[in-house]
């Protein structure tokens, strides 16, 4: 993860189910699913949370990055 991003994504791979949600409703295609879900291109996220809110297993978690 670069931290330089001011959003970092993580996925709980224990939790996941490789349902594809949160890839279908990232509207920025920043998720895709290859063996569950991978970050493509966390550049593009824009925080809007929409992975988040819609895995119905709590594996996904975005969160803003602390400015040092």
């Amino acid at each position: 993860m670069d931290p330089k991003l001011p959003w970092e994504i993580r996925v709980n791979s224990k939790w996941c189910k490789n349902c594809g949600l949160c890839a279908a409703f990232c509207p920025r295609g920043v998720l895709e699913m290859e063996d569950g879900p991978k970050v493509k291109d966390a550049a593009l996220c824009t925080g809007c949370l929409m992975c988040e809110m819609h895995c119905p297993d709590f594996a996904i978690t975005v969160t803003r990055r602390e400015e040092k």
